[in-house]
């Protein structure tokens, strides 16, 4: 059975990796950690505690980024662009020594009301992770784009920034589908 591992902030944590290894029961065994791996340095990190659980993946889908953009003192992004756009460099090289099948989730976007994160910079990180990460043949999974269209229905309201149960599901849905055509 080939192995799959997933890695990333609260969205995979208490989002779609929830609902993401029953989807690929019986196909694939899924290992993700129990912490949640916050911005990109902490990630990076963590890949070195990971290590034993890493080895041998077969597939491994990432995503970092809320913790990165977000402005908790009103200044400027807690990670800056260019320090999280190599972060994902260095988390993708290590990643790709492993596998040659990496996948990275974009950024889900918050709703309009969230206190520390805003549209535009998730947007930014974005393309810069996704400009960054394609020319080292890494496959991209827009989350982003998924949740947008729907944002009223896939974000919670008590905080703005977290996958609400249709929300999950519908990540976890285009997770799973990522991960078997990275397969084929």
């Amino acid at each position: 059975m080939k192995k799959v591992v997933l890695l990333g902030d609260s969205i995979r944590l208490i989002g779609y990796g929830t609902k993401v290894p029953k989807l690929l029961e019986g196909s694939y065994k899924v290992w993700q950690p129990s912490d949640n791996c916050r911005f990109a340095s902490y990630t990076l990190r963590m890949l070195y505690d990971y290590r034993e659980e890493l080895k041998d993946a077969d597939i491994i889908h990432w995503n970092n980024g809320l913790w990165d953009e977000c402005n908790l003192f009103g200044d400027t992004s807690f990670t800056p662009i260019d320090v999280y756009t190599n972060t994902l460099k260095r988390i993708a090289s290590y990643l790709k020594k492993i596998t040659d099948k990496v996948i990275f989730a974009t950024t889900t976007p918050v709703t309009a009301n969230s206190a520390h994160n805003r549209n535009e910079t998730i947007s930014q990180f974005n393309r810069s992770a996704v400009s960054a990460l394609e020319p080292m043949g890494i496959k991209i999974n827009d989350l982003y784009n998924l949740v947008l269209p729907k944002i009223d229905i896939y974000i919670r309201k008590d905080d703005n920034i977290h996958l609400t149960e249709e929300g999950i599901l519908a990540c976890a849905e285009q997770v799973a589908d990522c991960i078997r055509k990275a397969d084929k």
